[in-house]
């Protein structure tokens, strides 16, 4: 599902860091090695179809890597 994110991504908080995260392995072979840490935030989105929605988004971030994986995991509206 295509997305793009409007404004600013609020009420963030951790969900794992380093061993804790599943995928571990497969962000550093990809993206690198870093700090891993899996977020979760609220923020407003565009949809492909144009409409604007409020969801919940879960990421992953890493110092000097920025973040990657971004997914809606669900609507709040």
């Amino acid at each position: 599902m295509y997305f793009e994110i409007v404004g600013e991504i609020t009420d963030i908080e951790q969900i794992a860091a380093g061993l804790a995260i599943r995928d571990l392995h497969w962000l550093r072979k990809k993206y690198g090695k870093g700090r891993w840490r899996k977020l979760k935030g609220r923020a407003q989105v565009k949809l492909q179809s144009g409409a604007l929605r409020s969801a919940e988004i879960h990421w992953y971030a890493a110092s000097g890597i920025g973040r990657r994986l971004l997914k809606i995991k669900r609507f709040l509206d």
